[in-house]
């Protein structure tokens, strides 16, 4: 602790280093305690920004006869470059659990110039916010993006799932991805396809409030992802997210039956058209439906294909911008109303892009159930269109799937036999897939 000055106590604040824990004694009798963090953009003049203890920030106008006290600087983090600009390399351990980061708010903070979130782009930093993840063993910590979910494509679930791989041939006993949630489904439906003989777990996991909100769910939820991907023999991608609004218990979503169903509460991802596999919770990991188990051998990447689309119906989609977004596509998934419906007007334009090789296929908006296509007309008319229904399949995991079908194979045919294969638990097994071959 260094002793307080009678002076005014501005310009030495504003010399201080942020992270610097000071006291604030006013005039008025009032006492403040925290951490020095930037000011917002358009804070006042003599506004300093403290954390306080209790997670929140609190803005202060400093006066001259304020009385400042240096609590306690900052020390320089573990993993921060020193004095010789140089960072040491991690040791990476046999055994350990490699965590991706891609950006999201799991991987983000507070900007406090601006009020927004922004990724956090170091290893230390990331590792300051979680100092529990290697508890229970070590952690080595692997960015491969610093970007919100909605700016991640198919492309990156390429890099994403080679360094996956990469990892599980470098020692790892599983692998977690910290990913923004937005998108969160779309890439674990997409590891789960690309992903072959995995010989561990590969859990995403997110947060819906970033790590320095005194209410942030990402430290629980990392830690859960951590400590599943260290004691299971699970053999497959999956999603862990808060079972419900208190910590205590997480929910393990198969990755290709998983949607987010509320915008920012704790438990916004559900399982759909059946339960999570499991739990994360206080009675340890428990795995109480069918999973793929672990594998031996190297894990084999398959690549995607680009020219693949998901469109999505509403009323008053018209059929000539329907085909356009179809025209330079080999392949689409149409969300469907109801058990599988687009308006009659698109029926032209599905068969002409069926003649052409298109493979066009059907999943449903609706949360629940399967598309259907024998229990009204509208359907049957796109069966006999050449429509391949595709029961229970989730729109985001049926695009997803998709591009690695139309990867795998240029024929038609082939690629919907491919999209009717249950291959990582996509579909709920008291359904049979519709539709002609």
């Amino acid at each position: 602790m260094e002793e307080g000055s009678l002076s005014d106590p501005w310009p030495r604040l504003k010399g201080l280093p942020m992270g610097t824990t000071v006291e604030l004694a006013g005039a008025d009798g009032r006492t403040w305690q925290g951490t020095l963090v930037p000011s917002h953009e358009l804070s006042g003049e003599r506004i300093v920004q403290l954390k306080l203890d209790s997670g929140y920030n609190v803005g202060i106008r400093v006066h001259p006869a304020d009385r400042l006290v240096v609590l306690e600087r900052p020390a320089r983090a573990n993993g921060e470059p020193s004095a010789s600009g140089a960072s040491p390399a991690p040791e990476i351990l046999p055994g350990h659990v490699a965590l991706l980061t891609t950006g999201g708010t799991i991987a983000s903070r507070v900007d406090y110039r601006t009020g927004g979130v922004r990724p956090v782009r170091e290893e230390s930093e990331i590792l300051s916010f979680y100092p529990d993840l290697s508890r229970d063993g070590p952690v080595h910590v692997i960015p491969v993006f610093d970007r919100l979910s909605e700016e991640i494509s198919p492309p990156d679930w390429a890099t994403l799932a080679a360094h996956v791989a990469e990892a599980f041939r470098r020692g790892a006993h599983g692998v977690v991805i910290a990913h923004g949630t937005d998108t969160l489904a779309f890439t674990s439906a997409a590891l789960a396809f690309q992903l072959r003989r995995l010989p561990g777990p590969v859990v995403l996991v997110g947060a819906q409030r970033s790590p320095d909100r005194p209410s942030s769910d990402g430290p629980g939820n990392l830690q859960a992802a951590v400590r599943l991907a260290r004691h299971t023999t699970l053999g497959e991608v999956v999603v862990l997210m808060h079972a419900g609004l208190s910590d205590d218990r997480y929910a393990i979503h198969r990755g290709t039956r998983v949607r987010k169903m509320h915008s920012s509460r704790r438990d916004a991802f559900q399982s759909r058209n059946g339960p999570p596999l499991g739990w994360v919770g206080a009675e340890g990991v428990v795995l109480d439906q069918p999973y793929r188990s672990a594998e031996a051998g190297e894990v084999t990447v398959e690549p995607l294909e680009s020219r693949g689309g998901i469109l999505w119906s509403f009323p008053g989609l018209d059929a000539a911008s329907a085909a356009r977004f179809v025209e330079p596509l080999r392949g689409v998934v149409l969300a469907g109303t109801g058990l599988g419906h687009v308006s009659s007007i698109h029926l032209p334009w599905i068969r002409e892009a069926v003649k052409r090789g298109v493979v066009v296929a059907m999943t449903t908006q609706c949360l629940e159930g399967p598309a259907d296509p024998f229990v009204y007309a509208t359907g049957r008319e796109l069966l006999r269109a050449g429509v391949l229904y595709l029961d229970d399949l989730l729109p985001e995991t049926a695009y997803a799937k998709m591009l690695w079908a139309l990867a795998a194979s240029t024929d038609p045919v082939e690629v919907r036999r491919l999209m009717k294969l249950d291959l990582a638990g996509e579909f709920s097994p008291r359904h049979s897939v519709g539709g002609p071959a």
